[in-house]
């Protein structure tokens, strides 16, 4: 019988179950053995068995983020953070603050700004005001923009003669020059001449995310860009040496970042599985499709943006931009589903939410409908007749409840594609009543905090954390169950893990938390108070708020 003993019993509580709420569950050999009532858990106590007394807490599912950049969170996390929201006034200030603790010449580097929270579209001069010598470099609340002053501008040789690259925008004042403003890849030109972290921040980075993300009952992501802040190979030494070590807890989906004619992307894709353990699976690659739509309109949009960009009559200025071309598009998914790699495309304006779904038809219907479950992320617009197309052709919608409270980037948002559109901003109902897959992801951290319980409570409110008199794309309000739902059973699925996590019910793995009030018994606007007092993995205490 002493094989038959649980290892861990959790008891006198509210369990959330797949058939309803019980008291108590018992963990043997990391898999969820019974649930039920007290007497049926206690039964199986053995003289070494660990017994959480729940004191009336709730036990749910572990939850799941499908789109993270924990390295990135970490590293800003030591830079110049400015908080979001904050004015210009304060930017500077803080800006000030961390130049004059920098060597002479030093790179200052950090974020984040929003054109609506500044007041104006920034240049390089305010920036030179507080930082005449030292390089400085912020990236806006998207990551998709950044904001150099002249020193950084000439670190990197960018003047009035520097051609806008591909894909990318140089902002120029009248006469001309770089304004200090650069958009998608002219803002990666510019930040390559800055210096990248050491491994050593590149790990401690991570490992200060994955505790953050434990905190907050996190058990499974997706790292959304393998790269994106120290370069691919770095960033997968720092994966690797974490999980040799047993430091990385979660389950860990790994997207790698590809583009066309990147010989780099297209190696470490090819040698992916050397880097894959028991809780890091390397099989999903990123293709960003285009921006964002901010006052950047670089997100790739159907009908063209409100107004005009001062100085640019470009095609890119009323539609944004789509970076990769459809055919070689269609080519490459095609190719990555052949090879069972699961696609994760960037895709926020709706014509970029198109060419990502018509290459998803296009594996489907060279390869027929396979394991790959492609997502496309991010989705602020997506077109009705696409909506109804992506159940037939098995794609996911990944969408981002974290970003679409009112705040500055909100604003922004508003303010390039006008209250029209606005209307529709996010349109996860839609989604849901065409029956598509749909999961959530948070981008932390282009968002402050990776707090799943703001975004499940703004899913179903649309409105700030608390609730408020604003609101953002209202029509598209779901309820609290679908809300959760997102965060567990439909993200196990398109993890290809709905058999063995995602659900508290015998044979399931006991990827659970503890949390101190149960979210289905408070008004909806106290969802995000949720507070998390125990991770389990596997049946293992992952955090301990108490410890």
């Amino acid at each position: 019988m002493a094989d038959q003993y649980a290892d861990t019993v959790l008891v006198g509580g509210h369990v959330k179950t797949s058939s309803g709420w019980v008291e108590g569950l018992t963990v043997r050999a990391g898999v969820i053995d019974v649930v039920g009532g007290r007497e049926d858990v206690l039964r199986r106590r053995g003289p070494d068995t660990r017994v959480v007394e729940l004191a009336g807490d709730t036990v749910l599912p572990g939850l799941h983020d499908l789109h993270v950049h924990p390295i990135y969170a970490g590293v800003r996390e030591r830079r110049c953070k400015v908080p979001q929201g904050s004015s210009l006034a304060d930017t500077l200030r803080i800006v000030a603050e961390h130049v004059s603790r920098a060597a002479p010449g030093a790179w200052v580097l950090g974020g984040q700004w929003d054109t609506s929270a500044l007041g104006t579209v920034p240049d390089r001069t305010v920036l030179d005001a507080v930082a005449p010598v030292n390089p400085v470099l912020l990236e806006d609340t998207s990551g998709h923009s950044s904001w150099a002053n002249s020193a950084a501008l000439g670190a990197a040789g960018i003047g009035p003669g520097t051609p806008d690259p591909a894909g990318g925008v140089f902002e120029r004042d009248g006469a001309g020059n770089p304004s200090g403003i650069q958009r998608e890849t002219a803002a990666d030109l510019l930040a390559a001449s800055a210096p990248k972290p050491s491994d050593e921040e590149v790990e401690a980075a991570l490992e200060w995310a994955l505790g953050e993300m434990l905190s907050y009952g996190i058990t499974s992501f997706t790292e959304a860009a393998v790269g994106f802040t120290a370069g691919p190979r770095a960033e997968l030494r720092a994966y690797t040496r974490l999980a040799a070590r047993g430091a990385v807890r979660q389950r860990v989906r790994l997207s790698l970042v590809w583009s066309p004619n990147d010989p780099v992307c297209e190696e470490v894709i090819a040698t992916r599985n050397l880097y894959a353990s028991g809780h890091i699976t390397p099989d999903c690659v990123k293709v960003f499709l285009d921006g964002v739509p901010t006052d950047s309109r670089t997100a790739a949009m159907i009908d063209p943006y409100q107004g005009t960009v001062e100085g640019r009559d470009d095609e890119a200025a009323r539609h944004g931009l789509l970076a990769i071309a459809p055919a070689v598009l269609d080519q490459a998914v095609t190719r990555f589903d052949r090879m069972g790699i699961t696609v994760k495309f960037h895709a926020a304006g709706d014509a970029a939410v198109r060419a990502a779904l018509d290459a998803v038809e296009a594996a489907r219907t060279a390869n027929g409908h396979g394991p790959c479950m492609h997502n496309v992320g991010h989705c602020t617009f997506v077109a009705k007749t696409d909506i109804e197309r992506a159940a037939r052709i098995g794609a996911t919608f990944e969408v981002s409840p974290y970003l679409w409270r009112p705040s500055p980037i909100c604003s922004d948002i508003a303010a390039a594609v006008g209250p029209a559109a606005v209307e529709r901003v996010w349109p996860v109902r839609e989604m849901l009543e065409a029956r598509a897959l749909v999961v959530p992801g948070s981008d932390w951290c282009v968002v402050p905090s990776v707090n799943p319980w703001s975004a499940i409570e703004t899913l179903v409110t649309r409105q700030q954390p608390g609730g408020g008199s604003d609101s953002f794309g209202a029509s598209q309000a779901i309820t609290l169950e679908q809300a959760f739902d997102l965060f567990t059973v439909n993200s196990a699925r398109q993890e290809g893990m709905a058999h063995r996590v995602g659900r508290i019910e015998p044979g399931m793995l006991a990827d659970v938390i503890v949390v101190g009030q149960n979210p289905f018994e408070v008004p909806v606007t106290q969802v995000h108070a949720t507070e998390v007092k125990m991770t389990f993995i596997e049946g293992e205490p992952a955090f301990d708020a108490g410890a």
